[in-house]
């Protein structure tokens, strides 16, 4: 495998070659046409959003939080636009008096694809019904996507509006200009379509979806058509194909593009890519790549080396294309996302394109914070990354991934670790407490080192971008005196640790006696596990007696390490199985506990989480 991405490390040619330096060392830039605001109505998800745009944007937020929509929506705009083009043959951007509008079926949303086309619609709603005068009128409600730009350093602004016609098409036409919202289409006066708009390249690529063991010659709208439909198993050789035919078609001026992909790729990932082949008698092309010596079916790599190259083929076949990149960190781990942003971005501004990416990555989240544009789909969306100088800070201190999730949630709990949280959602389930439900989800951060001041610098840090953030911190106990008063909660366990409440004599019998060890492992010989549990505390009790140590039921012993862990291995040694109940295992003993043997503490911590989450206003 390649070492990992370092701009300094590489040779000056490529380095020249890929960023296309200058004699005098500046970077020449061409980057044609760049998007720099998006406006949604109606679509999806979105009621009334804006969003701003940059030369390299990265759209970051939860599941389900309208990344993926936003880049529809910019998809569909591009297409309306492509069939508004072909219907006037290219030639004007004017608006006809009659008939203002182009027809579109929905089957033709190759990047958007639905099975009825009022799912393009929010919540569903195509028309408004009012009663006038005890008349009822209809009307019908729009999708408005208005995309603004800079093209030759001209700004320019597109908006396109879509009006519902039934479950397998709509209508696209300009949007109206300012007063005629409400006016019928005859009398309407709509905005003109810039001809830097109709000139501009949208391409839509989803995250990788494996790789077919054959794949045909296809033709780049049926190349298109399969991206769009998320089959990009089925085009990986075809898009390296046409980088390949490109770097040797001269009318293309495409460059080196095809040196510079392979020289990419055997740098990240210490391979040779060979040439793509076209077999004619079979139709099908074959890609092949060699590795300490041997030959191998492109088909062979990893996931993550496909997804690279997926994405590098993809911008070097659409140069001078705003590239609308769903997902690309995807199959990819931590490394390999640092260096694929870093590469993609720098990509793109060789070619001449514009990268709006949508992730989940914290890693390409915190790198486009400082090189671009990070909108955060919480709440409205919003950027992130064009905070003040001290919340900027503050946020590169403290990640900016927890930033989106305090926005999220309004509130963030503190624990020493999962297991905490984990038995505490035991303990509020067995009591049926209301926390349970603040806990099934909640925007949790771990201090393992039990330090108050780690749990207030990034509180306070947070605190900077969103004032009205509140917390709780729970800590295993301490002697030092905790602040109090403050938006932070901060409370510690009187006992040493959490697992203090329920380590106890019946617990751990009821636990070998509810565990099933011997039904998986026929060794567990004639020991029963209650006499094998037994034996396991008495010796481990006598063993820290010995030691001077506290007595295993002591409030003040660290249960797990001093008590808990050696127990677990001397109880499987006795039924001679391997050890299958470790520390992340433990909150299933608190379920053993008598529910109505659980100390109020547990009780009170509870309600205290109950307060906090309840007193937070996450962002709408």
């Amino acid at each position: 495998m390649g070492r990992p991405w370092n701009r300094r490390a590489w040779p000056a040619e490529l380095i020249a070659r890929l960023l296309r330096i200058s004699d005098n060392g500046g970077v020449l830039r061409d980057l044609g046409a760049m998007l720099t605001k998006l406006t949604i109505r109606n679509f999806k998800r979105f009621d009334d959003v804006a969003i701003d745009l940059g030369k390299s944007v990265v759209f970051i937020g939860p599941n389900n939080s309208g990344k993926t929509t936003a880049l529809q929506a910019l998809a569909l705009w591009e297409i309306g636009l492509g069939a508004w083009r072909a219907k006037r043959g290219g030639k004007t951007s004017s608006v006809p008096a009659q008939r203002p509008g182009v027809a579109v079926n929905r089957r033709d949303l190759i990047s958007v694809p639905v099975p009825a086309a009022n799912l393009l619609w929010r919540d569903l709603h195509t028309r408004n019904i009012r009663r006038v005068d005890n008349r009822i009128t209809t009307a019908n409600v729009r999708i408005e996507v208005v995309v603004d730009g800079i093209t030759a350093d001209k700004p320019w602004s597109c908006g396109l509006e879509f009006d519902y016609s039934n479950e397998e098409a709509f209508f696209c036409r300009p949007c109206r200009q300012q007063g005629y919202e409400e006016a019928p289409i005859r009398q309407v006066t709509f905005s003109e379509i810039p001809e830097a708009a109709i000139a501009l390249k949208v391409a839509y690529l989803p995250p990788m979806s494996g790789l077919t063991d054959r794949e045909h010659l296809k033709q780049a709208g049926e190349i298109d058509f399969l991206i769009g439909q998320g089959r990009t198993a089925e085009v990986l050789r075809n898009l390296c194909y046409r980088v390949f035919q490109a770097q040797n078609d001269a009318g293309k001026n495409s460059g080196n593009a095809w040196k510079d992909l392979v020289d990419l790729i055997q740098k990240l990932f210490g391979i040779e890519l060979l040439q793509p082949k076209y077999i004619a008698e079979r139709g099908e092309i074959t890609m092949q790549y060699k590795e300490k010596g041997s030959r191998l079916d492109i088909s062979s790599a990893g996931r993550g080396l496909q997804q690279t190259l997926l994405l590098l083929a993809h911008l070097y076949a659409n140069p001078k294309t705003v590239l609308l990149l769903d997902e690309p960190d995807a199959h990819l781990e931590v490394l390999r996302q640092r260096q694929t942003y870093q590469l993609l971005t720098d990509v793109a501004e060789q070619q001449g394109s514009q990268i709006i990416a949508a992730s989940h990555s914290e890693v390409v989240l915190g790198e486009a914070a400082g090189t671009g544009k990070v909108i955060a789909f919480v709440g409205r969306p919003h950027t992130m990354s064009d905070r003040p100088s001290q919340i900027m800070k503050s946020l590169t201190d403290v990640g900016w991934d927890l930033y989106y999730q305090a926005k999220e949630k309004g509130w963030i709990l503190f624990l020493e670790g999962a297991t905490d949280l984990a038995i505490l959602r035991t303990f509020a389930d067995q009591l049926k407490h209301p926390a349970a439900s603040h806990l099934e989800r909640p925007f949790v951060h771990y201090v393992s080192t039990n330090l108050p001041s780690k749990a207030r610098d990034i509180f306070f840090g947070l605190k900077e971008a969103k004032p009205n953030l509140c917390g709780l911190a729970i800590f295993d106990h301490l002697e030092a005196p905790l602040q109090t008063g403050g938006p932070l909660v901060e409370l510690a366990w009187r006992r040493r640790e959490l697992e203090n409440y329920f380590c106890r004599r019946d617990v751990l019998l009821a636990y070998a006696r509810g565990s099933t060890p011997g039904d998986l492992f026929s060794n567990a010989g004639q020991v029963t596990r209650e006499k094998a549990m037994e034996e396991a505390i008495t010796e481990v009790a006598g063993a820290l007696e010995k030691l001077g140590k506290l007595s295993p039921w002591s409030a003040d012993i660290k249960a797990t390490d001093e008590f808990l862990d050696p127990l677990f291995r001397n109880y499987f040694r006795k039924l001679n199985l391997p050890l299958s109940f470790r520390k992340a295992d433990y909150y299933k003993l608190a379920a053993l506990l008598p529910k109505e043997e659980i100390d109020r503490e547990i009780v009170a911590k509870l309600d205290e989480i109950v307060r906090v989450a309840e007193r937070a206003k996450p962002s709408k």
